[in-house]
């Protein structure tokens, strides 16, 4: 049991930042992560093939938010189209799962050690000391490449922007 707390522990905070970014909601944010932690503290058996905890617990949280979409999906209301106002439209929302993708894609382009470098900043919350302990580096070695790194990711998303921007034109 020990050994799974620990496991656990390590990756709270990870798990709040990955239910935030996928559900939007601070508080249903908390509760991905708590329903998580319960699952994965309550099925001990489940611990014996687990080789990276972290991706584990992940995927829980990500399980979980699935199927919770699914169910308001399942059970959503619906509005009859006679009785509307019109008060129903809404803006475009495709941009933001397209600037998304240009995010993805301009991160693979980059090479691996800089893709590292942002992540590591970027997504895991890492002060730049620590980035450098992890990798091995100055810390003004780190600054500068990570400098070098947002300008280079800036010019691949404007790069992926003006290639749409093409597309749509075409």
């Amino acid at each position: 049991m020990d050994q799974r707390w620990t496991a656990v522990a390590d990756h709270v905070d990870a798990l709040r930042r990955y239910a935030l970014a996928i559900g939007r909601d601070p508080m249903h944010a908390d509760d991905l992560v708590q329903e998580c932690l319960a699952r994965a503290l309550s099925r001990p058996r489940d611990w014996q093939d687990v080789r990276d905890a972290r991706a584990y617990l992940l995927t829980i949280v990500h399980n979980l938010h699935a199927d919770d979409r699914a169910r308001r999906w399942r059970d959503r209301v619906t509005v009859p189209i006679d009785g509307s106002d019109g008060g129903l439209a809404c803006g475009p929302g495709q941009w933001g799962p397209l600037l998304l993708r240009d995010l993805v894609r301009s991160l693979q382009a980059l090479p691996a050690e800089r893709r590292q470098l942002l992540l590591l900043i970027g997504v895991d919350g890492m002060s730049y000391q620590e980035a450098a302990q992890q990798l091995g580096l100055p810390v003004g070695t780190v600054m500068s490449r990570l400098s070098r790194s947002r300008a280079h990711l800036r010019r691949l998303m404007d790069d992926e922007g003006a290639a749409a921007h093409r597309r749509r034109q075409a």
